[in-house]
């Protein structure tokens, strides 16, 4: 019975009741009309009609849930992995504009801290002495003015600044080039400029000093040193 469908069964069912028929007929002495056409057509439709055992039904129908299943889940894994993958591209972006931002927070950190360690040096070599502190004489010998010198200007520049008043004027405050005009220590020309440190200018070494000192440090150069190298360079600063 279990190789016989629904439709099966009806069909035969049928077939059965026909041929119950003419038996009945026959026993009644009339003869039925049977058309042998319709009876081999029922006969081959029940047997196209039997389906498939219901054991390999259940085989059948377990498979392709089971490959839709799959598909399914397939289907979920590629979306699931795309997901991720994205995910991970938008969080590398991210993390790399960080870095690159943590990097110029540091390198901005680091420039401020170089501009304020020059500028406190800076303003470290422009505090000289005074002038004022220092006994005003008639006259002043090569190595007094080198001791004034070297009470002014920083010692780490001192070489420098000695470099540059040697090759300038020989450590002659009083040093004219009457072809320039250039005056003094350090050459300024005109000398007059020099009187913005002190009116005794043309015959105090000190205040020579002290604005020789002020133009090196200065926007121009920075420092002695670096006006020396500045004048290794060009023979003139």
């Amino acid at each position: 019975m279990s190789r016989i469908s629904v439709r099966g069964f009806a069909v035969a069912s049928a077939t059965a009741v026909t041929t119950v028929g003419a038996v009945v007929g026959v026993a009644a002495g009339s003869t039925p009309a049977v058309d042998d056409n319709n009876f081999e057509a029922a006969a081959a439709d029940t047997t196209l009609l039997a389906d498939i055992p219901a054991g390999q039904q259940a085989q059948v129908q377990t498979a392709s849930l089971t490959q839709q299943a799959d598909a399914q889940a397939s289907a979920a894994d590629a979306a699931a992995k795309k997901s991720a993958e994205e995910s991970a591209r938008v969080q590398a972006a991210k993390d790399a504009k960080s870095k690159k931002q943590a990097a110029e927070d540091k390198l901005e950190r680091q420039r401020q801290a170089e501009k304020e360690r020059k500028e406190k040096e800076r303003a470290s070599r422009s505090e000289v002495r005074s002038t004022a502190t220092f006994a005003q004489q008639g006259s002043y010998t090569v190595a007094e003015v080198q001791a004034i010198a070297r009470q002014i200007v920083p010692a780490d520049q001192f070489q420098c600044f000695s470099n540059i008043v040697n090759v300038e004027s020989s450590w002659n405050y009083r040093a004219s080039n009457p072809s320039s005009g250039a005056y003094g220590l350090v050459q300024a020309l005109p000398g007059s400029k020099m009187a913005s440190a002190g009116a005794d200018w043309m015959t105090n070494p000190a205040t020579q000093i002290k604005w020789g000192l002020s133009y090196m440090n200065s926007s121009r150069y920075g420092s002695p040193c670096a006006a020396w190298s500045f004048w290794q360079a060009n023979h003139w600063y």
